[in-house]
């Protein structure tokens, strides 16, 4: 017996879907990373503008990044119309893809001078955060 044809709508609202649970999960993920940023700037903890950070404040930043790109990709595996896991490894890519551009924007700039292993690290970070991200939604799925 065959499936039965998708209609070219069906598809058209699928990949609607699809476009629109990436953009959920980048939103999700940079809008608290921003606001974090803004909180961290204005009470002193980091340095102003172009002041660079130490390590000890690239670190705390490399972990709400995390923590906010794993709840992003929840949320990317949470409205996936279908195939969570591949949307979120989707996502993962490009935040690798967008990870590799700020190392190369950064790269022997002033305010990152000895520190080039922060944006490497994000660059890195972006697929496993993901993955865990579409992990975590599959346990709460009972899909273990």
């Amino acid at each position: 017996m065959s499936e039965p044809a998708i209609s070219e709508t069906q598809s058209s609202r699928r990949i609607g879907r699809s476009v629109g649970a990436l953009l959920a999960g980048m939103v999700a993920g940079a809008v608290p990373v921003l606001a974090t940023d803004a909180v961290l700037h204005a009470t002193g903890v980091f340095p102003a503008s172009p002041q660079p950070a130490g390590d000890a404040l690239l670190l705390l930043a490399t972990a709400y990044r995390v923590v906010y790109g794993v709840a992003g990709s929840y949320l990317t595996a949470w409205l996936a119309p279908s195939h969570p896991m591949r949307h979120v490894l989707v996502l993962g890519v490009l935040g690798t893809v967008l990870g590799i551009v700020g190392v190369v924007v950064t790269w022997g700039r002033g305010y990152v001078v000895g520190h080039e292993w922060y944006p490497i690290t994000l660059a890195v970070l972006a697929i496993p955060q993901s993955w865990l991200g579409g992990i975590l939604h599959r346990l709460r799925q009972g899909q273990g």
